[in-house]
């Protein structure tokens, strides 16, 4: 996950290395391992062996896709079905009884440049079941509902944030514990001024409230609300980690969609690591979000899983690391990962047509970038069907020259993470679709 430990990875800023501290995570290049959990792990190219992938404009009848009414009317269910049944699980439909309190209505703040909400969203009619905090910053002189920028994180808003005015929020420490989140931390903070500048709202919301991100963390979070009693083991299909807070991240956008200050037809979601997976099962699943930032997301997500390098999907599913976060499932192909029906390749395609970023490094070996780039250079062939560009290259971009397509790709020098300097990129995206 996050890997970079050298000075450049001290000032990553909004991805931070809190995750690393608190989970079993592993680092890149110069760190890599030759094993994780006991598997082999391959940085060679020339050992990646052969693979066919999956192709997402053949219909699991044989029959081809050539036109945009079969892709939306079979093929795309057909895929959504696939992901569901072998990798991210089955999630249940909203509740009844979501239901919302906005207790910050809307403080000016920055200098009267922004105005700020805060929401609690209940997942269930009890208040002390799990809810979930969201902080909102909106431009003060918008005079028209604006796009936002949607970003779970793994800190708690007010550590999220240089704001006195945000209500304290809580996480879980590595004990398993539900704590006071701290009042400041040392892996920088989201700098709220560069989107409402560009007239661009922010919002985020710390993924630990939705579920914690530990083995059994769902007792504690929005499976636990669904799950039948006395049950103890996971049906093959049954959501993990992952589609709980991608479902989350849905229950935001029925918020959204209340506010009138907000478009929710301009909503884009921005994640990493872990959470860049998340955003993009999220999107896959719920297609009311307008585009997707994905960063560093890697094996589970952007990356193919069919080529051998880096994380694969049997570290992924290993015991000691995250099976929770996945179908048990995904589990069963670990060392039988060309029988897979579901890829990279094909969780991208379910985004077209809208716009999507994938963002990485060129040291983050353990995610494969390149394996991020071959994914998006075929899904690319989905997005041309219904009409839009897509990647617009088939040559691998070297670090720093990024690509803008309606499938956008940018490797930064460096390792796991988001750093600084890749914010003007990620802003120059969104200004291009949802702003423009």
């Amino acid at each position: 996950m996050f890997g970079n430990r050298r000075k450049q990875g001290r000032s990553l800023h909004l991805v931070l290395l809190l995750p690393f501290l608190l989970l079993n995570t592993y680092p890149v290049k110069a760190q890599a391992p030759d094993t994780v959990a006991g598997i082999p792990v391959n940085y060679d190219e020339d050992k990646v062996g052969k693979y066919q992938l999956p192709d997402p404009l053949l219909l699991a009848n044989g029959e081809k896709v050539d036109n945009a009414d079969t892709w939306y009317e079979q093929r795309r269910p057909e895929l959504l079905e696939l992901f569901k049944e072998f990798q991210f699980g089955r999630a249940p439909e909203p509740p009844a009884d979501l239901k919302y309190n906005v207790f910050d209505k809307g403080t000016v703040t920055h200098d009267g440049t922004a105005v700020r909400k805060q929401v609690t969203v209940y997942f269930s009619s009890e208040e002390n079941e799990p809810s979930m905090e969201l902080l909102i910053y909106l431009p003060a002189e918008a005079t028209a509902p604006v796009p936002i920028l949607f970003t779970p994180s793994f800190l708690a808003n007010s550590t999220r944030v240089n704001d006195p005015g945000v209500k304290r929020g809580h996480i879980w420490n590595r004990e398993q514990e539900r704590v006071p989140a701290p009042e400041k931390s040392n892996f920088g903070e989201l700098d709220v001024q560069q989107f409402i500048s560009r007239g661009i709202g922010i919002a985020t919301v710390y993924y630990g409230d939705i579920e914690p991100d530990f083995e059994g963390g769902y007792q504690h979070g929005v499976r636990g609300l669904y799950r039948e009693q006395g049950q103890n083991q996971r049906r093959p299909d049954e959501w993990g980690a992952i589609s709980a807070w991608a479902w989350g991240l849905s229950r935001a956008m029925d918020y959204f969609e209340t506010d009138r200050d907000i478009d929710a037809a301009r909503v884009a979601l921005m994640g990493i690591s872990r959470l860049g997976k998340t955003v993009l099962w999220a999107a896959a699943r719920d297609q009311r979000f307008a585009a997707v930032i994905a960063s560093c997301s890697g094996e589970g997500g952007a990356a193919l899983s069919r080529r051998n390098y880096g994380e694969t999907v049997a570290h992924l599913t290993a015991p000691s690391r995250y099976p929770y976060q996945f179908a048990p499932n995904y589990q069963v192909f670990a060392e039988h990962v060309n029988q897979l029906p579901v890829d990279g390749n094909l969780l991208l395609s379910l985004i077209a047509p809208r716009p999507l970023l994938l963002q990485t490094g060129n040291e983050d070996l353990w995610s494969d970038p390149r394996g991020e780039f071959l994914a998006a250079a075929d899904a690319a062939r989905v997005y041309r069907l219904l009409g839009e560009q897509g990647l617009g290259t088939d040559q691998w971009p070297s670090a720093g020259n990024p690509v803008f397509g309606t499938i956008s790709y940018f490797m930064h020098e460096g390792g796991h993470g988001t750093l600084p300097t890749d914010w003007e990129i990620f802003l120059k995206f969104l200004e291009k679709h949802l702003v423009n």
